[in-house]
């Protein structure tokens, strides 16, 4: 392959105690989190919106913060949602407490507790690099409409999804050991649904110990994919959106790769055909979609599974179904193991029979003394991945980061000798249910 060589000089345009790469359900906890400390904190935003799959992949609800109707996920993270529910933009499911809520107002509320805590924001900004000296991450470089640019810190969190901070640090990964990666789903929503129907009450995950997709429109699509050509299609899993005639849907899937671009991309225009083949079906087959149309398509497709770190300790799935309490525990987890087919139309769920612990070790990479991990990227093996990939629990994990990474640049010490009772004494204090 051909290559060029380019050097430039970057203007470093700002200097934090904390920054965090990435502004989805962990990110924005995490700076919200790292600021109340008193940490000068900043965050770095690919879209000009937080939320992060939440708000540009539409995943709907926020599963999961509760456990037989205990909170599990306490926090920031409730008082985000409580907030949002007091806008009118969130519908607590009981006894789940998942969330169905407005990706507007998602974004808005998101918005202003990151203002309000005093965080910097750097949105429509890539990550682009890092810089590293004696070990540690000196500065990451993001490209946006002002040129490149270099932002300073003494601690950094990745909470790309992705790893790409990590992956940029040299930090090791788990290995996937050939096992395919769950697909890429592309979310939709459609207007003109017939929500009041009994079809339809599926919209509403409050039945705990049960996958809430559709039955009957599951069992009609698998019947006609047997005498007609049909796109791949898991569940399907309707979400309300608070709005009468209005629900996401959570049906498409392809094997892909979000971390390789042209992959990616190629994976992203199958599936936004797949969109509109998969309407049609619904609209054509069903009287309760009979003036359905898509009105709007999420940002990206909603990505699963790709890059996770090698941690000072990986959660096995041993650990984490028998809810193994750890002594530096910081946050939980109670959604159900999770793994999507990427090439049938079949999942393998299990479900937890308590919530489960997620230790502070897990957020600490092996080779990087500033460097800590929230959200899809944390330190865990595929099956217990498979659970703790979802926006309640990264919500989680991303305020402990927060608090961890301010009390690592407030003490000048390496996120590893952060002392984890002190930690834990402070989340408890916030409402953190460890």
């Amino acid at each position: 392959m051909q290559t060029i060589e380019m050097k430039k000089s970057v203007p470093v345009v700002g200097a934090y105690d904390v920054v965090i790469c990435g502004g989805g359900p962990a990110g924005f906890i995490a700076a919200i989190a790292a600021a109340r400390e008193g940490a000068k904190t900043a965050l770095i935003e690919q879209y000009g919106f937080l939320g992060g799959m939440a708000t540009a992949g539409l995943v709907a609800p926020i599963s999961v913060f509760s456990y037989n109707n205990a909170l599990v996920i306490g926090g920031i993270p409730w008082e985000f949602i409580k907030r949002l529910e007091e806008m009118g933009g969130a519908l607590i499911e009981q006894p789940l407490h998942n969330i169905a809520f407005d990706p507007e107002l998602y974004k808005l509320c998101a918005q202003r507790m990151v203002l309000e805590a005093g965080v910097d924001l750097y949105m429509h900004s890539y990550l682009t690099g890092c810089v590293r000296k004696d070990g540690r991450i000196t500065h990451v470089t993001i490209e946006n409409k002002n040129g490149a640019e270099a932002i300073e810190g003494k601690v950094f969190i990745d909470c790309t999804g992705d790893a790409d901070l990590a992956n940029m640090a040299e930090v090791p990964m788990q290995p996937m050991n050939g096992e395919p990666l769950q697909p890429l789903s592309y979310y939709f929503c459609l207007d003109g649904v017939d929500t009041d129907s009994e079809l339809l009450q599926c919209m509403h995950h409050n039945r705990q110990g049960v996958n809430c997709h559709c039955e009957p429109v599951r069992a009609k699509m698998l019947e006609l994919s047997k005498i007609m050509e049909m796109p791949t299609f898991g569940g399907p899993w309707f979400c309300t959106l608070l709005r009468d005639g209005c629900v996401t849907v959570n049906t498409t899937r392809t094997p892909g790769n979000a971390c390789d671009n042209r992959n990616f991309t190629k994976a992203e225009c199958k599936l936004r055909e797949d969109i509109f083949t998969l309407a049609k079906i619904l609209r054509d087959n069903f009287e309760e979609f009979k003036n359905c149309r898509v009105s709007y398509a999420a940002t990206q497709a909603g990505v699963r599974e790709t890059r996770r770190i090698v941690g000072l300790h990986t959660i096995t799935a041993q650990e984490y179904l028998t809810a193994y309490e750890y002594e530096d525990s910081i946050s939980r987890g109670c959604h159900p193991i999770d793994i999507h087919s990427n090439n049938v139309y079949e999942q393998s769920v299990h479900f937890l029979e308590k919530p489960a612990y997620v230790p502070y070790r897990a957020l600490v990479p092996v080779n990087q003394p500033n460097l800590l991990v929230a959200g899809r990227c944390l330190s865990a093996d595929r099956q217990a991945f498979a659970s703790l990939r979802v926006q309640a629990s990264a919500m989680g994990a991303g305020q402990a980061a927060g608090v961890a990474a301010a009390m690592s640049a407030q003490q000048a010490i390496e996120v590893k000798d952060v002392n984890v009772a002190a930690l834990r004494d402070n989340l408890r204090q916030k409402g953190t249910v460890i």
